[in-house]
């Protein structure tokens, strides 16, 4: 059975950062995942353009190289491609972690594809594998999705839109603009999100003050049928003709699996999970948390520019348990 210092979970940005950190601190290493390397990235919508400039997305002394102002989706899974390869990552892919037992040894930690044992977790799985329900009738019908991947699929149809943050300013703008029949957006709060991209902000609001593009405000989706939509608006309910929902209502990390380690978390929002800033590790001893999870609810609070950091402060930790122990 293989033993590792760290089993990292989870391929993305941050992950792949935790494994070229551990094995410049020469210690042994496996980073495993549900999907794909970088799985959350190669989910996104296929024309999305980051927020961060390329620079900030580098890990492990990869330059990254960009012909845009701001990296594309493409973009980005070319370059971890190349992280990966050029420091020869230790990879597990389509591999999800089923059972995590802790023992005075460290962790016994059982796979879809083998069991192994390891000193260390570090659990770096971000959160865009369970979005936020709209907990209503129609929300499980086929003409619903959570996640937005081109706009092709909406052409000369009725589409609303659940949302007012980037992900779903970029979807209207973009079916807009490909044809969609109709988009109407509907918005919990009063106004476009003010952490809307800033050269996007301007576009969305310009587009619904010229009726282009139909938003309500302070609304809501009270029920979904196969051919309309109810909304609860300030000023009454509303019943409109649609084809296709896109509820971009966000999403959360998966609380199940960090309870089932014994992780904690806050009892208030933004309910994160419970870890010591300066080292990363949980409530746990031996689990640390690494990337965009850290935030629990609040999900716009670490993004790969920031937390890149998290993989030097969790080995840094680890390291100085090591000698600590000799």
């Amino acid at each position: 059975m293989q033993n590792v210092d760290v089993l990292i979970i989870g391929a993305g940005p941050i992950g792949l950062a935790c494994g070229i950190q551990a094995e410049s601190e020469g210690l042994s290493y496996l980073i495993v995942d549900k999907g794909t390397l970088v799985n959350s990235l190669y989910h996104y919508p296929y024309g999305m353009t980051f927020f961060s400039t390329s620079d900030k997305l580098e890990i492990g002394g990869v330059p990254f190289i960009s012909h845009n102002p701001k990296p594309t989706r493409m973009e980005a899974l070319e370059y971890y491609r190349r992280v990966a390869s050029s420091h020869r990552l230790n990879t597990s892919l389509y591999n999800p972690v089923k059972n995590v037992d802790k023992n005075e040894n460290g962790f016994r930690i059982r796979t879809e594809k083998f069991d192994l044992l390891a000193q260390n977790i570090i659990v770096a799985t971000g959160f865009y594998d369970l979005p936020h329900k709209l907990g209503i009738q129609g929300e499980d019908l086929p003409k619903v999705s959570h996640y937005y991947k081109e706009a092709h699929p909406y052409y000369d149809m009725r589409l609303a839109i659940v949302g007012a943050a980037n992900s779903a300013v970029d979807a209207a703008l973009e079916c807009y603009r490909k044809g969609a029949k109709e988009v109407t957006m509907v918005i919990r709060e009063e106004e476009i999100r003010k952490t809307v991209k800033y050269w996007v902000k301007p576009d969305i609001e310009n587009r619904i003050k010229e009726g282009s593009i139909k938003a309500y405000f302070e609304s809501e989706i009270t029920s979904i049928r196969e051919n309309q939509i109810d909304i609860k608006t300030p000023v009454g309910d509303k019943t409109i003709e649609n084809d296709f929902v896109l509820a971009m209502t966000g999403y959360e990390p998966n609380y199940d699996f960090l309870n089932e380690m014994g992780v904690e978390k806050i009892a208030e929002p933004p309910f994160a999970p419970v870890y010591d800033a300066e080292s990363m590790e949980t409530n746990v001893e031996g689990i640390y948390l690494a990337g965009v999870i850290c935030g629990g609810m609040e999900t716009n609070k670490w993004f790969i520019e920031n937390s890149r950091v998290h993989a030097d402060l969790i080995m840094e930790d680890i390291k100085s348990k090591r000698f600590a122990a000799i």
